[in-house]
């Protein structure tokens, strides 16, 4: 909601629209703990940059891929939570990794983890713009920006593919593009532009050989590549865990950190949108930021509620849009209704059995740091859990059974035509809503 907004009526309406897109939602990050291998200030960037700009005006006057691959984020373009020295300095470390990765002309890797809904994406974005801007004002040299999602790819190997046709425009199978660009970032050539890669979503880009995260951790290692990656994930050890130590530690990734947000800094974010205005009951938004601080810590969820508890005051009161002040009750009536989707309900009406093994998978993918797990791995977690809450553990048939049954309620995704221990599972509700369903009721 902008600050300037002129009413109440403006700011709820104002709330409701932001609310309709989730990622225009993502909250400013707070990252706890992050290292940064360039430790060039600002000043002397700024400096080594002057020294380029008479080369960086002479090529071609063309915007790069940045302002095309990256589109504005509305809602993201002050600070959702009052500007700290740690939220500066976090910007500032990635803003300066990447230029200076553009301005030397090397490669680097950035390992960027946190819960979802802290802004990690988002914040990544508003660097892009910033280079891109600076390129533009002839302070920075051409660069590249693409993109890839593993939430957006049918499988991990994809990504070959989508990184081979931003780059080239050149369509390949996945075996051929891994080789087109294995040749691209290991041999010398010709001097290239710097290519920033924003690797979102890594979690999802597993394989059993683990290729496809191993070479995007390893390529811009090599010194002809050229290449800087910001590999976006939910786990901070994900790259240990994929890879063995050693080589993790040959490969050297910079590191960010956003932990979840807490019930005073989910207060803030709310606040801070309905700043000056008298929307919002302030024991509402108190309540919104403790139930979702409880659960997840997700900034996104947070907006969505006071979205909703707007829609529902507005709706309660139509005669009164102008003059609207949501209240505790408003908030109450979001809350249940979001946590009543019929997934939720589905969850709380599982048997003992089927709900552990839904705690199974979250345990799994907490383990793993993926968003997908075999069933072998899944029937490990469930009968530690069996153990641990003193039941009596299922047989691997049982256990199949439910997963079956859960995959045809559609709780989870599982993989087509396979029924052995490796059976591919994945969850088709967030991690956050189970915890939900479970914490609030449950028998196991």
């Amino acid at each position: 909601m902008e600050e300037d907004s002129d009413s109440d009526n403006n700011s709820l309406a104002s709330l409701k629209q932001q609310g309709s897109n989730k990622k225009n939602a993502r909250s400013k990050s707070m990252p706890d703990s992050y290292s940064d291998s360039g430790s060039d200030s600002h000043a002397s960037l700024k400096q080594r940059s002057s020294k380029k700009k008479s080369k960086s005006k002479s090529t071609p006057n063309r915007r790069s891929t940045a302002s095309e691959v990256t589109p504005h984020i509305p809602g993201r373009s002050r600070p959702l939570m009052s500007p700290t020295s740690v939220l500066e300095e976090a910007r500032a470390r990635l803003h300066v990794f990447v230029e200076s990765k553009i301005l030397d002309g090397t490669g680097g890797c950035m390992y960027i983890s946190g819960v979802p809904g802290t802004g990690k994406t988002a914040t990544v974005h508003e660097v892009i713009r910033a280079l891109n801007k600076a390129y533009e004002d002839g302070e920075l040299s051409q660069f590249k920006y693409i993109s890839i999602n593993g939430m957006r790819l049918t499988e991990p190997r994809q990504a070959y593919v989508q990184i081979l046709k931003q780059l080239t425009g050149q369509k390949a199978t996945p075996d051929h593009a891994a080789d087109l660009l294995n040749k691209k970032f290991t041999t010398p050539g010709p001097r290239k532009e710097t290519i920033v890669m924003l690797a979102d979503e890594l979690d999802l880009l597993w394989t059993r050989k683990q290729d496809v995260m191993y070479n995007l951790f390893d390529w811009p290692s090599q010194r002809h590549a050229r290449l800087v990656v910001l590999a976006v994930a939910n786990t901070m050890d994900l790259p240990e865990r994929i890879m063995m130590k050693r080589v993790a530690s040959r490969i050297g990734l910079t590191r960010m950190t956003f932990q979840p947000y807490t019930f005073k800094q989910l207060q803030e974010i709310v606040v801070s949108r309905m700043k000056g205005l008298k929307a919002f009951d302030s024991d509402a938004i108190q309540l919104a930021a403790r139930k979702v601080a409880a659960v997840s810590g997700d900034a996104r969820r947070a907006l969505d509620i006071c979205r909703r508890s707007t829609e529902i005051a507005e709706k309660r009161s139509p005669s009164k849009k102008s003059n609207i002040l949501v209240g505790m009750s408003h908030v109450d009536a979001a809350l249940q209704e979001m946590f009543s989707s019929p997934k939720i309900v589905a969850i709380r009406g599982l048997s003992n059995q089927e709900k552990l093994f839904l705690r199974a998978i979250v345990a799994e993918f907490t383990r793993s740091g993926l968003e997908e797990a075999e069933f072998s791995r899944i029937y490990t977690q469930h009968i530690s859990l069996c153990r641990f809450e003193g039941l009596t553990p299922p047989t691997t048939s049982q256990l199949a059974s439910i997963c079956s049954r859960l995959g045809s309620i559609r709780l989870l995704l599982v993989e087509h035509g396979r029924h052995d221990l490796q059976l591919r599972v994945r969850l088709n509700i967030s991690q956050d809503d189970i915890l939900f369903a479970l914490k609030e009721k449950t028998n196991v």
